[in-house]
């Protein structure tokens, strides 16, 4: 926990060993208030620290209220994979899609009621946003919600190579300039990758050969080829879709290479990808499996069907 002041108010951090307020944090308080930018999806800790905080204010009987903040991927885009209870985590604890196209709001109101929280809560909606608006159509400032979420359109990428990053077998942009928005290894030929993955057709996406060299973290300092990724239909595009093919294009154009990275990745490592995506299903399908991309497409496809049911209720816009 960081301890601070600014005059003669104390601050807390709830990012590190402590991530729920506690008594003392809560001490002397009337009302809590969530006021903070998330990026729409589930493995960004942002709503993760909001329903800790709505249990907690529960249980001291305090009132919440969200102010609410534009999804900057839009409200549409609802795709991925589920949470199996077994992998809950601060990096994913509410069964909901990787990208679940709803406002902190919205997600408040769910969590209050199909997870029983009794929270006392109160969402301040927005004026002017539409579900089909991503952050840039909103004409706000955007301000970097971390260090590697620089840019508005950084979220729509953070969901399409995120999980890819989690397995540690390609670097993909972070620890350069273009965090997320690259695939690049050594050992990948860039044009042929880029022409096989165009090739697949997928929906609203394009791939461009590009080449660069990492300053920090996984390959730093060396020369990295593969693809610059550029989303050209947002309404069309489905960025866990695209993770997907990326993966199965890099097993069958490079099994050796990816095989011998595959081999790299530690049980943490192992353990924290299957946190990210919701479940050990996928990381079983790149270990065994030849052709993987349609086995994580399709699964698991009537759960998400569902929850596109069920979150209606708690759309606001």
């Amino acid at each position: 926990m960081s301890n601070g002041k600014i005059g003669e108010i104390p601050l807390f951090s709830l990012y590190g060993s402590n991530r729920r307020p506690g008594k003392e944090m809560l001490k002397g308080l009337d009302l809590l208030i969530y006021d903070i930018q998330d990026i729409g999806v589930r493995s960004y800790t942002y709503i993760t620290t909001l329903f800790y905080v709505m249990e907690e204010a529960a249980k001291n009987k305090i009132p919440v209220v969200v102010m609410d903040r534009p999804n900057p991927i839009n409200g549409i885009i609802v795709d991925g994979p589920m949470l199996e209870s077994k992998w809950r985590s601060f990096i994913g604890y509410v069964n909901v899609p990787y990208c679940h196209g709803m406002t902190a709001g919205e997600l408040a109101e769910f969590f209050n009621k199909e997870y029983k929280i009794k929270c006392m809560l109160s969402v301040i909606p927005m004026e002017g946003w539409t579900r089909e608006m991503s952050f840039k159509d909103t004409g706000l400032t955007w301000i970097p919600t971390s260090p590697h979420i620089p840019e508005a359109d950084t979220p729509l990428f953070y969901a399409s190579t995120g999980i890819i990053g989690e397995l540690n077998v390609v670097n993909i942009g972070v620890g350069y300039t273009l965090p997320f928005k690259v695939v690049g290894a050594p050992w990948i030929n860039a044009e042929h990758f880029a022409q096989v993955l165009n090739q697949q057709k997928i929906p609203g996406v394009h791939f461009m050969p590009y080449h660069y060299r990492p300053f920090y973290g996984k390959m730093r300092n060396t020369d990295c080829h593969g693809v610059l990724i550029r989303v050209t239909d947002r309404k069309m595009f489905k960025p866990l879709n695209t993770q997907y093919f990326i993966l199965g294009v890099l097993k069958s154009l490079y099994p050796k290479e990816f095989k011998e990275e595959l081999k790299k990745v530690s049980k943490t490592s192992r353990q924290l990808f299957s946190k990210a995506v919701g479940n050990d299903f996928f990381i079983q399908v790149v270990d065994k499996e030849q052709y993987i991309t349609w086995k994580m497409i399709e699964y698991p496809i009537r759960e998400r069907e569902n929850f596109i049911e069920l979150r209606k209720k708690y759309l606001k816009y």
